[in-house]
């Protein structure tokens, strides 16, 4: 690694980011900082006709929720700018046109229809149409016109794309950072287009450009551009430049068979694959997120580390700092790894239980008051710090903790059969002892009630699952005196009072 570490992710503003987007941009950011390089983001908007207004600033707003956000990018620090692909387009022509003139590219007249027939007449004699070394001096370009009429036509306003001129008869022997050694025939190559008739580049040619122009030094991206790589290390021996290295990650597998795991499998199979909610443009269709569905940023970065990659150790919790310190692409899998929606919920209940208490009181307490209870914050938060244990996500707190807020209006039936014959006898003196309590903290309350029973050698069971129904109205909750000493002796008298009407 002798020249300066330049990483990018090169996303499209064609929708919302997925999650296996997500993992190339965490991978990208790992190896960046692990080795004290520049992580920056590129919009590839050169596809006008599937750009989808807001893409782009939610991809951005992604990245900064989860804690990845680049060094450089739109709007921020522009060393290389534009860093918005369309804001470029002046650039690639001169690079399309050096192509040309060098002899590493053609133009081609031959039209969509054209092109349509001959992929239908080869297949209808069971082959499969490509561009290349084996048709193109048989076809309308500028290989088969000559000099003055490919000019002609040209000024004539006739559309025409550039072609990429792949050579005959090579086998490229070149090395990927995790899958080592691959090789590619390029007589199995086509001939890519690398210039659009709209005056806009191709992927491949804008790609390769910037990557150059930005000084990118490795480009790591998704195995499905692999069959990509070949074309890529042959444009940058054409401009005679030195290519990056080159790394291609396993693919995110759905939890369930084999595939890759797409947009739509999300809501259908009941988890978020987006790293925030989406609500498509144009069908107002939304889409679910991990950030609107509870999910902590650090879970999900933890969680996206370990698919298709591992640190060699039994250690399952990493920071994102610790991330830094041990990733490395070395130890990156050439299979792909399976999406485990159980798995994706463990990591949040371990990141949730880590929470600041009072943070998650302020969401509790949000709840509250739209449900019209106001409690102060220093209350929530000693409840939060109840409960909290059994919950992986903020949105499950009213769930476990409703008692302490809201008297209980039924009781649970299998546990009411606990209520005996003498139970609401007991209750009562027990009402008896509760008032005359005036320390009502929670070490004194257990301390009086217990000494009570003893002095009375009445049996726990006796006292303890009656008073917990009576306050929970379920066998349910956290520590029995806990609760009484949030909800005070008032309310502790009153609700054992209507259980003791209701299940006498």
């Amino acid at each position: 690694m002798s020249k300066p570490i330049r990483v990018r992710f090169a996303p499209s503003p064609t929708g919302p980011l997925h999650i296996g987007g997500v993992r190339t941009a965490l991978f990208n950011y790992l190896f960046a900082k692990k080795h004290g390089g520049v992580f920056y983001l590129r919009v590839e908007d050169t596809d006008q006709n599937r750009f989808v207004p807001g893409a782009e600033q939610y991809i951005l707003e992604a990245l900064e929720w989860l804690g990845i956000a680049p060094d450089e990018t739109v709007g921020k620090n522009e060393k290389f700018g534009p860093y918005r692909q369309s804001e470029r387009k002046n650039l690639y022509k001169e690079y399309a046109d050096q192509l040309i003139n060098s002899g590493w590219a053609y133009y081609a007249f031959d039209s969509a229809e054209d092109l349509d027939k001959l992929r239908k007449m080869d297949e209808e004699n069971g082959k499969t149409f490509i561009y290349n070394h084996s048709n193109r001096e048989q076809l309308d370009n500028s290989l088969t016109n000559d000099v003055a009429t490919t000019a002609k036509r040209i000024l004539a306003g006739e559309d025409y794309v550039i072609r990429f001129k792949t050579p005959v008869g090579e086998i490229l022997q070149l090395k990927d950072m995790i899958r080592g050694d691959v090789k590619f025939d390029t007589n199995l190559l086509d001939d890519k287009v690398l210039f659009k008739s709209d005056g806009m580049p191709t992927y491949h040619l804008a790609n390769i450009v910037d990557d150059h122009l930005m000084e990118t030094s490795h480009v790591i991206r998704g195995e499905e551009w692999l069959p990509s790589m070949p074309l890529h290390v042959l444009l940058y021996r054409a401009f005679n430049w030195e290519a990056p290295e080159f790394a291609h990650l396993p693919l995110i597998l759905k939890p369930v068979g084999n595939g890759k795991l797409s947009k739509r499998d999300g809501d259908k199979l009941g988890f978020p694959v987006f790293p925030l909610e989406w609500k498509d443009p144009k069908s107002g269709e939304t889409s679910s997120g991990y950030r609107e569905k509870g999910f902590m940023p650090e879970a999900v970065i933890n969680f996206l580390a370990l698919l298709g990659w591992s640190s060699g150790t039994d250690q399952e919790l990493f920071t994102l700092d610790e991330l830094v310190t041990i990733f490395d692409l070395g130890r990156v899998h050439k299979a792909g790894a399976k999406f485990d929606p159980e798995k994706n919920k463990w990591f949040n209940h371990h990141y949730f239980q880590r929470a600041d208490n009072e943070v998650l009181a302020q969401q509790l307490s949000h709840m509250l008051l739209e449900k019209g209870i106001n409690r102060p914050i220093e209350t929530v938060t000693e409840i939060v710090r109840l409960v909290k244990e059994r919950a992986t996500f903020a949105s499950e707190l009213w769930d476990l903790s409703d008692f302490f807020f809201v008297a209980p209006t039924s009781y649970d039936e299998k546990a009411a059969k606990n209520w005996k014959e003498d139970t609401s006898e007991l209750m009562k003196r027990l009402i008896e002892v509760l008032k005359n309590t005036l320390d009502f903290s929670t070490e004194n309350v257990e301390n009086t009630v217990k000494a009570w029973m003893t002095e009375n050698e009445i049996g726990m069971g006796k006292i303890m699952q009656p008073l917990r129904l009576s306050l929970v109205g379920s066998l349910k909750g956290p520590h029995l005196f806990d609760i009484i000493s949030i909800i005070g002796k008032e309310e502790t008298i009153t609700r054992i009072n209507k259980a003791i009407e209701t299940l006498k």
